[in-house]
């Protein structure tokens, strides 16, 4: 028997306030990869999700990257990056073809001309690319909710697709950064949907759910109905607004501030005490803990009521049953998810990533749940490539001016080959599942 050495997958998390590397290894006899370690490092030169000093970032990747070497012990030289996406969009475009005026079974090509026809509808801006398309659903001769329609039997197929668009200048920043640390980069993820694997049970996602990563500097949201994303968004708000706001209201060090809302409760029941002794450049300081929490519960209060409520704006909260589950650095703080619930009115779930028995011991609460997505998304990725079409890396590090999106109708030709190369791998691996099965 020929010994093989064991597969390695690393997700790279680019965070306002941390980055985080996650490894995993899989050998030929495991089914799910098994992760054997998290690196991190503070995260300097990103702000709300942005790329703002590259030197500083690429640094800072470094740094991260080698505390998960030091812990598994050989170098790192590859990696999956999970990144916020300010500034992108979720867009639903639905397509439609025949198969013929007389029933039969639809067949890989037909799946590629639908997802190219729903595509079409789609108008990308020059300055913008398509990072994720995402099937949501299929119906055939009407009958919607169609999870897979290879080999079932119509006259018409349709689909409907989620596509998240990016600014290209945010990809091309994002995948200098990384390269310049040392690391290819296999793939990016946009955050959202990076937190909501590392966090949503597969129960969740089919009965329908929303993952809500707040972090420092970004807020991820990410809808589930019957398994699929249907929408995939960015609030630039997160935790260091709140530790802005404590900082100008009670007129203290922002560093002072950071502490403090960690140590807060949003349940003004659960305070022992009614001030708090700061030590402020050699000086106690006498903070209010009531008018600390006021400034923490009105902000997330903003955030959900004004911000994310937005979000949900087109959908019916039936439509989530599961309710709203919650990760990121916020979501550490006492008390949170019943403050929540009563804002929004239906249940909260502080999520932990459901890989945490895998995790090292202070790196696997709810703040890590996007990098361990990062591992649960290539696999997923792996097993149902039709789930998420990716454009080619080599396409997204080429540029604006060679990234000509699905729908450049000026040169049609040029674009539908952009188009096709992405369907076609997804179809190729498609083929291969076929044979494996076979």
């Amino acid at each position: 028997m020929v010994y093989r050495e064991p597969e390695i997958l690393v997700g790279l998390d680019l965070g306002t306030t941390k980055i985080a590397v996650v490894v995993a290894e899989r050998d030929e006899n495991m089914r799910e990869p098994q992760i054997i370690g998290i690196g991190q490092a503070p995260s300097r030169g990103i702000r709300k999700g942005l790329i703002i000093n590259l030197e500083q970032a690429v640094q800072s990747v470094k740094a991260a990257l080698s505390d998960a070497e030091n812990m598994v012990g050989f170098d790192v030289s590859a990696a999956t990056v999970a990144f916020s996406g300010i500034d992108s969009t979720s867009v639903t475009s639905k397509g439609m073809i025949s198969l013929g005026r007389t029933p039969r079974q639809v067949t890989i090509q037909d799946v590629e001309r639908v997802i190219e026809a729903a595509q079409s509808e789609l108008a990308v801006p020059s300055n913008r690319c398509t990072l994720h398309t995402i099937p949501v659903k299929y119906s055939i001769d009407g009958n919607s909710g169609i999870d897979d329609p290879l080999g079932m039997t119509g006259i018409r197929l349709e689909i409907e697709l989620q596509s998240v668009i990016v600014p290209s200048s945010v990809i091309q920043n994002v995948i200098n950064c990384v390269e310049r640390a040392g690391i290819n980069v296999q793939g990016l993820v946009i955050k959202s949907l990076a937190s909501a694997m590392g966090s949503l049970t597969n129960e969740e996602t089919i009965a329908g759910a929303i993952a809500l990563s707040i972090g420092g500097g970004t807020t991820s949201i990410a809808l589930y109905v019957d398994g699929r994303p249907v929408r995939l968004s960015v609030i630039p708000i997160g935790g260091d607004h709140i530790t802005n706001d404590l900082a100008y209201v009670l007129k203290i060090p922002i560093s002072k501030a950071e502490d403090l809302k960690q140590k807060l409760s949003l349940d003004p029941n659960d305070i022992e005490v009614e001030t708090m002794e700061l030590d402020i450049r050699g000086k106690q300081r006498e903070v209010n803990i009531y008018e600390a929490i006021d400034v923490v519960r009105y902000r997330i209060e903003e955030l959900f009521t004004e911000h994310i409520s937005h979000q949900l704006s087109d959908f019916s909260v039936h439509m989530f049953p599961a309710g709203l589950v919650l990760s990121g650095g916020v979501a550490k703080m006492r008390s949170i998810d019943p403050f929540v619930s009563e804002l929004l009115g239906f249940p909260i779930r502080i999520a932990d990533p459901l890989d945490t028995y895998q995790m090292p011991p202070g790196r696997n609460d709810c703040q890590y749940a996007s990098v361990a997505g990062i591992i649960r998304y290539m696999t997923n990725r792996e097993r149902n490539p039709y789930r998420y079409i990716e454009t080619p890396i080599s396409k997204l590090r080429m540029g604006p001016s060679q990234i000509k999106g699905n729908v450049n109708k000026v040169r049609k030709k040029e674009s539908r080959t952009s188009r096709n190369e992405s369907i076609r791998s997804f179809v190729s691996a498609i083929k291969r599942s076929i044979k494996e099965l076979f």
